[in-house]
């Protein structure tokens, strides 16, 4: 592989078949479906998480899934950056957003977690907030007791068209985002999942 810039790709999620299919978990989703999207190599356990590589756009990229649970994620991202030399600018976290509709995407870096175990443990392991995250909205069950019940719930039957589209996007318009260029990974995201006429397909 060509010597070029790394990039580290953080799945968000918590392990085991028990949380595979749950909100919480779509960070694990998105990351997944880079890897097939392009040819990743084989998932290894490495940095107590499961590690795959491969390029994206002009970069190389190294895809992340920490296997520690959402509160410990910086015990799997801290080592994993350390050891491939990655500075807390190039790494970016896939994770699930409250206060985003279902299937709308957004990029930043930098700020608070919004009370994102995951993020908040990123943030403690790596001294910084300086890293890049891709908020894929979950939406907000309208009222803050409902939380934990609709993040640690399962996709419904009837979230599977959007939860599908969405992951489908974000891996197509994945060279966008590591070739530098986030505004356009958004708009490219909101473009592939705009909905359409009724019979029109896409």
């Amino acid at each position: 592989m060509p010597e070029g810039r790394t990039l580290l790709w953080v799945g968000l999620g918590n392990p085991g078949a028990e949380h595979a299919r749950q909100r919480h978990n779509i960070g694990f989703m998105a990351i997944e479906a880079v890897a097939r999207r392009h040819g990743f190599g084989p998932w290894r356990r490495r940095f107590k998480g499961e590690v795959a590589e491969g390029r994206v756009g002009s970069a190389r990229v190294i895809a992340l899934k920490p296997q520690t649970y959402m509160n410990g994620s910086g015990d799997s991202v801290q080592p994993a950056a350390g050891f491939h030399k990655v500075p807390p600018a190039d790494i970016w976290a896939f994770h699930d957003e409250l206060d985003l509709a279902p299937g709308r995407v957004r990029v930043k870096r930098g700020g608070g977690t919004a009370g994102h175990n995951g993020l908040r443990d990123m943030q403690r392991a790596l001294g910084t907030a300086d890293f890049g995250r891709v908020r894929l909205g979950i939406g907000h069950p309208g009222h803050k007791d409902r939380v934990t019940g609709h993040v640690l719930g399962n996709f419904a039957k009837a979230d599977a068209p959007w939860v599908e589209a969405l992951l489908e996007a974000v891996a197509e318009a994945a060279p966008l985002l590591a070739d530098g260029q986030p505004e356009a990974f958004m708009t490219r995201v909101a473009l592939l999942t705009a909905p359409t006429e009724e019979g029109a397909g896409r």
